[in-house]
Order: C-alpha cells, then structure tokens, then sequence
C-alpha cells in the first residue's frame, strides 16, 4: 500500500491530537479537575468508532459525487497559494452553514444532538461525532467542486480543519490573545456552543473562523458571570450507547405523530429544535429574548433603587 503526502500529513496531525489528549487525561487526573468520566469517554470513542464506519461506507460515493461536479465547474483558480487558501475559506463557511442548519432545522439537530449530549468537555468529546452527517455532508460541499476545486482537495482540507476543530474541545485553556479570538474559533468560544445555558444556546457554529459567527449574528462570547454547563437543556434519562444516537429521532417521532394537522407535522420536521404546536416548548431565539427581558428589567429596578438610594 502506497501512503500519499496527505494521508501522511493527515495521520500526523491525528496523533497529534491522540498525544494532547492523553496529556489533558493526565492533566487532569493529577490536578483532580475530573474533566474526564470513563463511561463519558468510553462513549465518546464509541461515538467516534460508529462515525468511521459510517464514513468509510461514504467514502466512495462522497468521493465520486464530488468528482462528477467538478467535471462541471466553472472556473479553475492557477496560483497554488490562493486555490488553496480559497479553497479553506470557502468550505469553512460551508461547514459554518451545516453546522448552522443542524442547530436550526430539527431533523439534522436529530442527527447532530449525539455531539451535545456530554455533560463533559474535553479534547474527547471532539470524537463524540454526529454518526449520520456523511451521509448528507458531501451535498453541503459540492459548491466547492463547481468552484473548481477537485475531491481529494476538499476532502483533504475538511480533514485539517475537522483536526483544528477536535483541538478545542478543552478546558485547560482559558482565552488566547484577542486579535486571535476575534478571528479565529478557540476554546472559549466553543465552550459556550457546547453550553446548555440559555444565552449560549445555538452560538458559535464556525469549525476554524469565528468571523462568520460575528458576520451573520450566532456569535456568543463565554461570559464569567454565565458559568457553562455542560450537554442538553433536557438530558436522555437512557445514556446507552443506542439511545444517545437515535433518542431525539423518537422524541422527534412522538411529536409528530401528536401534531393535529398535516402542516404541523411538517413544522416539526423543519423548525427549530423546541419548537410545538401549542407553545408548551420553546426555540431558543424566544428563550433568549426572554432572558434579554429579563435582564432589561432588573438593570432598570436596579438603577432605580440605587438612584433612590
């Protein structure tokens, strides 16, 4: 078997990632920050282990869809350095859009929900991976094969910047200089996506550039006086390695089949995750909304109280 430059690079970059994480474990055994659970990461590697065998199955189909659209493109950039650095901002920002779209349509969050559900948050809980996204991903990417740029190169840069995103899933590092954190997704940020806090809820969504979360308003920053918790805003009572994957999909089944009408069925399928018929449940933008009234509230009483004072 013959190993390319990329499959090189690639396998690199993911012991390297295997070697910070048996850093953070000791880490945090030694300082007693209980970071880590077993069942938690056992379960993070059996999120990760069912999501390879689902890629592996796509592997031939994502590569030959891609491959057949690029036949279909409509213009080839030449100079190397600008393909590839085009090439990196543009599938970010559609992997920025997937991310998006499984936070915002019910359907894909069904799918997506196995990422959020740790209550835990640590360099394994990257591996914790939505197991049915390659099966739709590649039809997120084919943009980049009609812009020119063929398979092996996208499913090469998705690899690096997949690698960048597992890197913060941590804990152990607090805020980077902020020129970085405005630019670019650290693990501050990605604490609060992984938050089930209401101010958090939905933010963040970008895998290595946080300016499209600032560009298209998901931006969230970790606030000290918010301290993140950690998974769903209502958990599986079932944590079983099945019911992690597919407990959303029958919570989403049992909505369904209560909707009164046709057009109501459909809403649950295509609205946002807390989305009902009847307001018994609520989206997050309305939870926020009311958090925001809240908060609006108190100032006022507590300026008031202080200018009577």
């Amino acid at each position: 078997m013959k190993f390319t430059g990329s499959d090189i690079s690639v396998g690199t970059l993911f012991g390297f990632v295997i070697v910070l994480t048996i850093v953070e474990m000791y880490f945090s055994y030694r300082h007693d920050k209980k970071l880590y659970t077993k069942r938690d990461t056992w379960t993070n590697i059996y999120l990760m282990l069912c999501a390879i065998v689902v890629n592996l199955s796509m592997k031939v189909a994502t590569f030959y869809l891609l491959d057949y659209c690029y036949q279909f493109r409509l213009f080839e950039i030449q100079t190397p350095w600008i393909y590839w650095t085009v090439l990196v901002l543009a599938q970010d920002f559609l992997y920025w859009f997937l991310h998006t779209v499984g936070h915002y349509v019910r359907f894909f969050w069904a799918m997506h929900v196995t990422h959020h559900s740790s209550e835990h948050f640590n360099l394994t809980t990257g591996f914790r991976s939505t197991v049915f996204e390659p099966l739709y991903r590649v039809f997120f990417y084919l943009p980049l094969a009609f812009m020119g740029f063929n398979a092996l190169d996208i499913l090469f840069a998705y690899l690096v910047t997949q690698i960048y995103g597992n890197l913060v899933h941590t804990q152990t590092v607090m805020k980077f200089h902020p020129v970085f954190e405005y630019i670019f997704v650290t693990p501050s940020h990605h604490r609060v996506h992984h938050a089930c806090n209401v101010r958090y809820l939905d933010k963040n969504m970008g895998m290595v550039l946080i300016l499209w979360d600032r560009m298209f308003g998901t931006f969230q920053e970790e606030l000290p006086e918010d301290k993140i918790k950690y998974g769903l805003t209502t958990q599986p009572e079932d944590t079983g390695p099945v019911n992690i994957i597919f407990h959303e999909f029958i919570a989403l089944g049992k909505d369904v089949k209560k909707a009164p009408t046709f057009w109501d069925k459909i809403k649950y399928v295509i609205n946002p995750p807390g989305w009902s018929h009847d307001g018994s449940t609520k989206i997050a933008k309305i939870m926020q909304r009311e958090l925001q009234e809240e908060e609006n509230k108190s100032k006022v009483v507590g300026n008031s109280v202080k200018t009577f004072g």
